[in-house]
Protein backbone atom coordinates (compact mmCIF):
# COMPACT_ATOMS: atom_id res chain seq x y z
CA UNK A 1 0.00 0.00 0.00
CA UNK A 2 1.11 3.64 -0.33
CA UNK A 3 0.93 5.83 2.02
CA UNK A 4 1.02 9.39 1.78
CA UNK A 5 2.56 11.55 4.59
CA UNK A 6 1.78 15.31 5.17
CA UNK A 7 2.72 18.18 7.23
CA UNK A 8 6.74 17.05 7.83
CA UNK A 9 9.21 18.85 9.36
CA UNK A 10 11.49 19.98 7.11
CA UNK A 11 14.45 18.70 8.59
CA UNK A 12 12.58 15.01 8.83
CA UNK A 13 14.89 12.38 6.74
CA UNK A 14 14.35 9.74 4.94
CA UNK A 15 15.83 7.14 7.05
CA UNK A 16 14.04 8.62 10.04
CA UNK A 17 10.41 8.69 8.65
CA UNK A 18 11.16 5.07 7.93
CA UNK A 19 12.12 4.10 11.37
CA UNK A 20 9.20 5.29 12.53
CA UNK A 21 6.92 3.32 9.93
CA UNK A 22 8.97 0.39 10.71
CA UNK A 23 7.83 0.03 13.84
CA UNK A 24 4.37 -0.97 12.26
CA UNK A 25 5.93 -3.34 9.60
CA UNK A 26 8.05 -3.70 6.46
CA UNK A 27 8.43 -1.03 4.87
CA UNK A 28 9.62 -1.18 1.10
CA UNK A 29 10.56 2.19 -0.21
CA UNK A 30 9.86 6.25 1.61
CA UNK A 31 10.13 8.98 -0.64
CA UNK A 32 10.32 12.82 0.57
CA UNK A 33 9.42 15.02 -2.09
CA UNK A 34 12.20 17.82 -2.58
CA UNK A 35 12.15 20.95 -4.82
CA UNK A 36 13.81 20.59 -7.80
CA UNK A 37 15.61 23.68 -7.58
CA UNK A 38 16.30 24.67 -3.87
CA UNK A 39 16.33 20.57 -3.10
CA UNK A 40 14.65 21.76 0.13
CA UNK A 41 12.05 19.36 1.09
CA UNK A 42 8.40 20.30 0.77
CA UNK A 43 7.02 18.93 3.99
CA UNK A 44 5.89 15.50 2.47
CA UNK A 45 6.03 12.52 1.08
CA UNK A 46 5.62 8.78 0.25
CA UNK A 47 5.71 5.46 2.06
CA UNK A 48 5.37 2.60 0.93
CA UNK A 49 4.85 -1.15 2.59
CA UNK A 50 4.11 -3.92 0.76
CA UNK A 51 1.44 -5.54 4.06
CA UNK A 52 -1.76 -3.63 3.57
CA UNK A 53 -3.04 -4.89 6.92
CA UNK A 54 0.45 -3.38 8.63
CA UNK A 55 0.21 -0.13 6.19
CA UNK A 56 -3.43 0.16 8.02
CA UNK A 57 -2.15 -0.28 11.36
CA UNK A 58 0.47 2.52 10.80
CA UNK A 59 -1.66 4.75 9.46
CA UNK A 60 -4.07 4.53 12.14
CA UNK A 61 -1.30 4.32 15.14
CA UNK A 62 1.19 7.19 13.28
CA UNK A 63 -1.74 9.62 11.74
CA UNK A 64 -1.81 12.71 14.27
CA UNK A 65 1.56 12.19 16.04
CA UNK A 66 3.98 14.95 16.57
CA UNK A 67 7.07 14.32 14.94
CA UNK A 68 10.16 16.74 15.49
CA UNK A 69 7.40 19.15 16.60
CA UNK A 70 4.94 18.77 13.71
CA UNK A 71 1.84 16.96 13.98
CA UNK A 72 2.12 14.83 10.97
CA UNK A 73 -0.88 13.46 8.82
CA UNK A 74 -1.35 9.74 7.43
CA UNK A 75 -3.37 8.34 4.90
CA UNK A 76 -3.47 6.13 1.83
CA UNK A 77 -2.34 7.57 -1.27
CA UNK A 78 -4.72 8.26 -4.34
CA UNK A 79 -3.67 8.13 -7.53
CA UNK A 80 -3.55 11.55 -9.12
CA UNK A 81 -6.92 12.09 -11.01
CA UNK A 82 -6.97 12.44 -14.60
CA UNK A 83 -7.36 16.15 -15.94
CA UNK A 84 -8.69 17.29 -19.54
CA UNK A 85 -6.48 19.09 -21.10
CA UNK A 86 -7.13 22.62 -21.81
CA UNK A 87 -5.83 24.21 -24.88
Amino acid sequence: MNIYVRNLSYSLQEDELREIFSQCGEVSSVKIIKDRVTGRAKGFGFVEMPNDEEAKAAIEKINGTDVKERRIEVSEARPPQDREKKW
